[in-house]
């Protein structure tokens, strides 16, 4: 029989349609035909973007040129832009205010052939690095209000260009997904006196049935009400709001059990398309809240969102999360 399902955090309800039960096999997306041709984010290209904001590059290399590791750009076609004031206006019952934040693009390697699934733990430590040294310098600016860095990885998630690449976009007002976490998880502090995700990690952890895989900080879980068909949540083990605040160890561990999880996925989904979104704490809050906790949120496109779930807000996920996270930490890989 289906079950509902509430998320313990913004009190989201999701139907577990075990009637409808999937198989790893049945949710293959073939992979669509590579497209070709002159690609702005190769190694060689670097005239075909705007100039670099940072790159991680080879000693003695000079800045807009080949000998980067990791490469970020201003987005060529972005949905805001950083220059002009926030001019907030009402029109009756409607507000609004001009399209100012930031849209940037963080090329991931100089290989066009590349995955995040495939670069040495060590490269993808450095992309780590690089989303930290972005918030803390777009931080500075007093008119954005919060930070959202995701990824879209395949056509069917949303890729414009085939070449791997994650994006950042800095935003004047907090994303209601956010304000829903941020309120959710105050609420379940001021009740409880306790973060809402440390709770969630010590219960996975000790139930182990959702468990994907886990080192010496960080736990990989199948969350509870799932969205989607196999997603994955990467939360830490220690108490953290805010994902710059992190150790050097913190990001070498989370490279290897992100790197570890998108293996699997690889394995298990047969390579599929997915999109990933870090939630961090909004700009203004620099000094860790008790009640919120950094999180990575991995979500392979695998359905289609139809009427009932633009309609409801209900999401309809056939494959329960137990036996989502069993497929994916018995992957052999």
């Amino acid at each position: 029989m289906s079950e509902l399902r509430k998320d313990p955090i913004i009190g989201r309800w999701v139907i577990i349609s075990t009637e409808r039960g999937k198989r790893p096999s049945e949710f293959v997306v073939p992979p669509p035909p590579t497209k070709g041709g002159s690609c702005p984010f190769c190694e060689g290209n670097e005239s075909m973007t705007p100039p670099e904001i940072i790159a991680y590059r080879e000693p003695g290399t000079q800045p807009n040129t080949p000998g980067w590791r990791i490469r970020v750009v201003p987005n060529k076609y972005p949905a805001l832009k950083i220059e002009g004031s926030l001019g907030r206006v009402g029109e009756g019952v409607y507000d609004k205010m001009n399209g100012v934040g930031a849209h940037e693009v963080i090329v991931e390697s100089p290989n066009h052939k590349d995955t995040l699934s495939t670069i040495s733990t060590n490269r993808f430590e450095e992309l780590l690095w690089a989303y930290r040294d972005r918030i803390i310098d777009l931080k500075k600016d007093t008119r954005l209000r919060y930070l959202l860095i995701f990824k879209n990885h395949g056509e069917a998630a949303g890729a414009s260009l085939e070449h791997t690449h994650t994006q950042l976009i800095a935003l004047p007002i907090i994303p209601k997904r956010v304000a829903e976490e941020l309120d959710g998880s105050l609420e379940y502090f001021n009740y409880k006196e306790r973060c809402v995700f440390c709770d969630i990690v010590r219960q996975e952890i000790m139930q182990g049935e959702r468990v994907v895989a886990e080192n010496q900080d960080f736990l990989a879980v199948s969350p509870y009400a799932p969205k989607s068909p196999f997603e994955v949540w990467i939360l830490p083990k220690f108490h953290e709001s805010n994902f710059e605040n992190s150790q050097k160890h913190h990001y070498e561990n989370l490279a290897l059990l992100f790197s570890d999880v998108l293996k699997r996925m690889d394995k298990v989904l047969t390579f599929p398309p997915y999109n990933f979104i870090l939630h961090t704490a909004p700009i203004k809050d620099s000094v860790s809240l008790q009640h919120y906790h950094w999180h990575f949120e991995i979500m392979p496109k695998l359905t289609k969102t139809a009427g009932f779930e633009w309609g409801s807000g209900f999401y309809i996920n056939p494959t329960p999360p137990e036996e989502a996270a069993t497929f994916l930490r018995e992957a052999k890989i």
